[in-house]
């Protein structure tokens, strides 16, 4: 694709950056947010932005939602744009989820189930009203702090799996992939597809999602268990050559249980589609979750006839950062291409004319 370089345009970038400054800062009479505002009163924003833009820093994400001015694709892309300037020191352990701190822990398939259900922060329960008691600039008296439960609980499909009724966890000698220093190919396993679904779209990804529980999937999908709080975040340096703890991150994970009929070879049971996401994204760890178990049709022996069983279908088109590129380098100058395309134009025109005036 041809493009031609615009002469004399850089005191208009200059400009328009000028200018994108002062839209960003709104009116100066009105107090500037501060980064601690947008990470605590806006942090789902903050959540999102990190999870697409795959870094989990809460002050970098609030930057990230500022300097884009709420566009949490804008927020994403300056996120993976910064953490491709990091130098990568290690890697850490994998999280234990059994042991998070829940703040939330809901089952759809157990009423009562060991640890209890924790509703925890949620719009589940709100009406959809305006409330208006918002617009007040007084400051509420302060909510009772949460209690954490610290204790491990055994997880749903824990449950299932002692009765011998879900598929036992995948077991693989290799290292899992790494989207972040290895471009997506194909056929992608299981741990590359869970990763870039885990920073894909949340919108691209409910939408697929969706689609499964319309009828373009097959499955039937139960929420065994959705959980929500902080883990520990461990790692071995080489130089001491023991775990130790760097900190907590706050964590969604979604456990999707679905009806399996069973093939020659496995009997019927229940299979699993799983999401986990960074910070309190439980509607994206859900679709996640929905998504993967579609795409594990191939593996389970059933047939593959809908757009989010299709492996690349869904990963190449659920990274929007990769999607806005795509999509918005249509901005950019196409005068060359389009002067062909014009002339192309103009000399079919021009010789089908008089054939057309034949005709009459």
């Amino acid at each position: 694709m041809a493009y031609v370089a615009v002469k004399g345009g850089e005191r208009a970038i200059a400009n328009a950056h000028a200018w994108l400054a002062e839209e960003r800062r709104g009116d100066a009479a009105v107090p500037e947010l501060s980064l601690a505002q947008i990470e605590q009163q806006l942090g789902r924003a903050v959540d999102r932005a990190m999870g697409e833009g795959s870094l989990y820093d809460r002050g970098l994400g609030a930057l990230a939602v500022k300097q884009a001015q709420g566009d949490l694709i804008e927020a994403a892309f300056l996120l993976r744009a910064y953490r491709t300037t990091m130098t990568r020191f290690g890697y850490s352990l994998p999280v234990d989820t059994a042991g998070m701190n829940l703040r939330r822990r809901i089952s759809a398939v157990f009423k009562d189930l060991p640890g209890g259900q924790v509703l925890g922060p949620t719009y589940d329960y709100t009406h959809r009203l305006l409330d208006f008691s918002l617009c007040n600039p007084n400051e509420p008296d302060p909510a009772p702090e949460a209690t954490l439960e610290t204790e491990a609980t055994p997880r749903v499909t824990d449950i299932l799996r002692h009765e011998g009724l879900i598929e036992t966890d995948e077991t693989t000698a290799r290292e899992p992939g790494d989207l972040t220093r290895e471009p997506l190919s194909f056929p992608a396993p299981r741990d590359v597809r869970l990763q870039a679904l885990a920073r894909g779209d949340e919108g691209f990804l409910l939408g697929m999602g969706y689609s499964t529980q319309r009828g373009y999937g097959g499955s039937h999908p139960f929420a065994g268990e959705i959980r929500m709080g902080e883990v520990a975040v461990e790692l071995v340096p080489p130089e001491l050559g023991f775990v130790i703890d760097i900190g907590d991150i706050t964590l969604t994970e979604c456990q999707m249980v679905n009806q399996f009929k069973g093939s020659k070879s496995v009997p019927p049971q229940f299979t699993r589609g799983y999401g986990l996401v960074f910070g309190a994204c439980e509607r994206k760890a859900m679709a996640m979750a929905l998504v993967d178990r579609a795409m594990r049709a191939e593996e389970l022996g059933e047939d593959v006839t809908a757009p989010a069983q299709n492996i690349e279908f869904v990963l190449y088109h659920s990274d929007n950062i990769e999607a806005t590129g795509f999509v918005e380098h249509l901005k950019l100058p196409h005068y060359v291409d389009f002067q062909s395309e014009l002339e192309n134009v103009r000399r079919m025109r021009a010789t089908t004319a008089p054939l057309a005036e034949a005709a009459e």
